[in-house]
Parts: C-alpha cells; sequence; structure tokens
C-alpha cells in the first residue's frame, strides 16, 4: 500500500516521495482515513512508527490546497526538540504547496514567532507554554481552529501541563477536529479525552509481529562501576558498524561532564541539556542529524525530539527511572523498521530500579552480568574490535616551562645561609642585600647600601631592581619575615578600661 492508496493528495506523495516515504506504517495506514473524514481519535503505538504523519497528512489535506492566511490547526507537543521535529516534517508534506507551517516555543525570540503569525502560517506547532503566553496577548488567535492535535500526550502529564492543556482547548472551538497521540494511555489522558473530544475511536495499532520495533532493537544490560562507565563508552564507541549514537544521562551536569570528556578522548559529540541555551540546543541537534556530530548526549527532556533513523545506539548511561522512559530512550534507535542496540549500565545502588523495569518489560535479564571495560564479554557482546582502547587520541601535554623556571628560581633563594658569607648563589645574596620601607621605597639611611655589591652580577641587579619596584603591588621580602602590600600598617588599637595590675613581686 501507498499513500496515494489512502487517498493523500498527490502533491504531498510527492514531496514525501523525495525523501524516499512511500509505504505508510501500520498507525498511519489505520488513522489517515479515520482523520480525513474527520473523526476524532485516540492513536496509541510505539515510538518510532511514524505518527507524526498518521495525524499530519489529514489535518493538512482538510484545510486545502490553497487555505486562507490565519491560525486554523493547532498541534501541542511537549518539548521544545519534538516541537521543531513535528514542524520539520509538516513542512516536508507542505513542500508542494501554499501552507506554511510556524513553531512556537521557549527560549527563542518572539518577534520571528510573532512576524510568522501576522504572515498567516496556518498550521502552528508549539509547546503548552509559549502559546499560552502569545493567546493571552492576543498575538495568537485560536478563535478559528478547526484541527487541534495533541502530540505525546503522556509526555505533557509527566511535565505538568495538563492544566495548559485544558486552557488551550478552552481557547478554540468545540466543533474542531481532535485527534490524541501517545505511546502510552494513562488514566488521566484518557479522562481529558473523554472531556474535550467527540466520540473518539482508539486505535492501538501494533504491527503483524508483535512487538517488531522491539525485536529490532538488540537489549544489552550491564552491572557497571560508575568509576569505569566513561571507559566503556568509550569503548563501545569504536564497535564495528557503528553509526550515530545517543547516550541518556540523568542529570544535567553528567551530560555536561560526559561531553566534554568524550571530546578529549577524541569522539566528536555534542549535548542536549537544560543548561544550554535554545540555540545551543538546536546547533548541537543540528550538527547530530548532519553526521557532524555523531555522539549526542542527552537528558530526558530531548528524548523525544531525537527523531534520526539512522542511529544505531543508544546507551543508557544510567538506568531510567521506570520502564515507559526505557522504551522512549530505547525508541531512538530501530525508528522506521532498522536494527539498533540498547546498552544500559545499572549502578549496585539502582538494581531496585532495574528489577522492576525488567519485571514490566518481561525482559528475561534479572541479574546483569558485571563489567567493566576490561571485561572479554564487553568486546564479543558488541563487537568492539580487540584491543580497542579508550581513547582516539592522546591526552595533550601541558606546557612545563614556568615550572622549571620556578623551582630554579627557588633554588637561588636557598643558596645562602647568611648575608656576606658568600657561599649562596648571586641572586641569592641579592634578595638578603635588599632593605624596604613600608611605602616600598629604598631605605636611604646609614645602614642602607646604595649600590650592588660587585660580586652581583649584572643580572641579579636588574632582577632586584624589578622586584624593588614591584614592592608596592605586593612582594615577599625574601627572608621570610613580612609581606609588603605598599599601604601603610594600620594603627595600634589602644585597649580601653583599666590597665591589668602586675602580679605582687
Amino acid at each position: 500500500m501507498t499513500f496515494a492508496d489512502l487517498q493523500i493528495d498527490q502533491d504531498m506523495v510527492d514531496a514525501l516521495a523525495t525523501q524516499g516515504i512511500i509505504e505508510p506504517f501500520p498507525i498511519q495506514e489505520q488513522t489517515i482515513p479515520l482523520g480525513l473524514s474527520g473523526q476524532d481519535i485516540i492513536g496509541q503505538a510505539k515510538t518510532g512508527t511514524g505518527k507524526t504523519l498518521g495525524f499530519g497528512l489529514p489535518i493538512i489535506q482538510r484545510i486545502g490546497l490553497n487555505p486562507e492566511p490565519g491560525v486554523q490547526v493547532l498541534v501541542v507537543v511537549p518539548t521544545r526538540e519534538l516541537c521543531v521535529q513535528v514542524a520539520e516534517d509538516l513542512e516536508l508534506a507542505t513542500s508542494n504547496r501554499a501552507t506554511s507551517v510556524v513553531a512556537i516555543y521557549g527560549g527563542k525570540a518572539y518577534e520571528g514567532q510573532v512576524e510568522q503569525l501576522k504572515a498567516g502560517a496556518q498550521i502552528v506547532v508549539g509547546t503548552p507554554g509559549r502559546l499560552l503566553d502569545l493567546a493571552q496577548q492576543r498575538l495568537l488567535n485560536l478563535g478559528n481552529v478547526t484541527e487541534m492535535v495533541l502530540d505525546e500526550a503522556d509526555k505533557m502529564l509527566d511535565l505538568g501541563f495538563l492544566a495548559d492543556i485544558e486552557k488551550l482547548f478552552a481557547k478554540t472551538p468545540p466543533t474542531r477536529h481532535t485527534m490524541l497521540f501517545s505511546a502510552t494511555m494513562p488514566g488521566p489522558i484518557v479522562a481529558l479525552a473523554r472531556r474535550f473530544m467527540s466520540k473518539p475511536i482508539h486505535i492501538r495499532a501494533t504491527d503483524p509481529d508483535e512487538g517488531l520495533t522491539q525485536a529490532n532493537i538488540k537489549h544489552v544490560v550491564y552491572r557497571a562501576h560508575s568509576m569505569d562507565k566513561d571507559e566503556v563508552v568509550s569503548r563501545i564507541l569504536q564497535a564495528e558498524g557503528r553509526g550515530k549514537t545517543v547516550i541518556f544521562t540523568r542529570t544535567k551536569r553528567a551530560a555536561a561532564k560526559l561531553v566534554e570528556e568524550l571530546n578529549d578522548r577524541g569522539f566528536n559529540a555534542a549535548a542536549v541539556h537544560g543548561d544550554l541555551n535554545q540555540d545551543q540546543r538546536e546547533r548541537a541537534m543540528a550538527a547530530f542529524k548532519a553526521g557532524k556530530k555523531d555522539v549526542l548526549i542527552a537528558t530526558d527532556v530531548a528524548a523525544r525530539g531525537i527523531d534520526v533513523n539512522d542511529v544505531t545506539h543508544v546507551i543508557n548511561h544510567t538506568v531510567p527511572d521506570d520502564h515507559d522512559t526505557y522504551l522512549h530512550r530505547a525508541g531512538r534507535t530501530g525508528r522506521a523498521g532498522k536494527t539498533g542496540i540498547a546498552v544500559t549500565f545499572v549502578d549496585w545502588d539502582d538494581m531496585h530500579k532495574w528489577a522492576l523495569i525488567n519485571r514490566a518489560l518481561e525482559m528475561n535479564q534479572p541479574e546483569p552480568v558485571e563489567t567493566y571495560s576490561s571485561s572479554p564479554h564487553l568486546y564479543s557482546d558488541l563487537d568492539i574490535p580487540a584491543g580497542s582502547k579508550g581513547r582516539l587520541k592522546a591526552t595533550p601535554v601541558k606546557e612545563t616551562a614556568p615550572r622549571a623556571a620556578a623551582e630554579n628560581r627557588g633554588s637561588g633563594r636557598q643558596g645562602s645561609g647568611s648575608q656576606g658569607s658568600g657561599s649562596g648563589s648571586s641572586e641569592g645574596t641579592s634578595n638578603r642585600n635588599r632593605r624596604r620601607t613600608r611605602g616600598g621605597q629604598g631605605a636611604s639611611g646609614p645602614g642602607a647600601s646604595t649600590t650592588a655589591p660587585a660580586s652581583v652580577s649584572s643580572e641579579a641587579t636588574s632582577d632586584a631592581a624589578s622586584v624593588e619596584t614591584n614592592v608596592a603591588a605586593g612582594t615577599h621580602d625574601g627572608q621570610g619575615h613580612e609581606h609588603h602590600d605598599g599601604n601603610s600598617a594600620p594603627r595600634r588599637r589602644r585597649r580601653r578600661g583599666p590597665r591589668p595590675t602586675s602580679a605582687p613581686q
């Protein structure tokens, strides 16, 4: 079956064909005909099975080949990365027709997004916070929306967007056509659908061979020590046939630390996490998709926006909190029917989390094998060439000249035990013959020496002069007695009250 067989307009069929998208996935086969007819839909399918085109093609076709300016379609997504991804897919589908798509999300300047709205964009893809913000400022009019889609609704629930979703629904006409898509379907999402949808049909799409998406992914689980993880990751990145790789960390700090470590080891790594601004995150994603970076380190916030078909490996640097998160992480590989490998590291303290995930997903791996970077089974499990080490380039040797110079100066200062003994170096002798006042000027009293001794070389004399001129900036007198900061000594405070009586003789 092709998209033309599903009654999709030829201009969209041709646009998809330019990217090699010819045959629809099961979720698309079931939802596109119902979506074209205006039926409200609750679509449930595993991640990476093509839900975006499942709702995207019907809503584009329903507003017509030349739609009137103004927002007619609203697609709500939970994260910025997913917003950009969905907007790109819809722009591809509309590339041969006069329909404009705009992505509305936080972390970017308002001006560009508002200009696109004022220019008459018909399809808006956005995150709840920025959508509500623009709507409350009357810069986004949702009164003429005829098509509304909630994508990854369960993630919106996890991020606490339920109240915002209800406000957005309230700003759209009750006669709109509504579709809701999600990988999982918790109770609050079902309740939301019942409130704002009209007699929805629940479609639970699976492949002919149940579990095909899971079967396309090889799941490897290791009990690993936190101090050895970076070395293990570096060796996995040298596996035979490894393509683009996504590594998930639990915290932003761990992501930032790991990307620095991998780049130092010679890998082309980028990171996407909450401590980066939106421009930095977008540049990292663009470099990863374009192949300039082949390793992407991400926190779970960005997980659902990483829709790249040629990801071969997913590495869980720390075990996910639950089985749904595990599925979403692992779902970054094995997309569009391709094969992939998901490697998970389980710390000793996280064994209880893995036990719950293993039981929920029936993975039959209750006891992950203890694994180190030198373990033979690591190489055989993941096709890592024998003898591979965790570093592609040597660590650069830092400059040591300043340290050697400092040591030489230090040895010169220790050359003499007393003034005028003649047993130390000339530098040490000059240091011990210098006298200073608190103001930083050379002493001129009868005990002061105004000329360097004959035994002191001209080099030592110039060195002494340079030290003399820097006294006011804060120097040491060379004898371990006092520091000079160029300021007068503070006045001594007088003790108030009766003077202590002396002890009787």
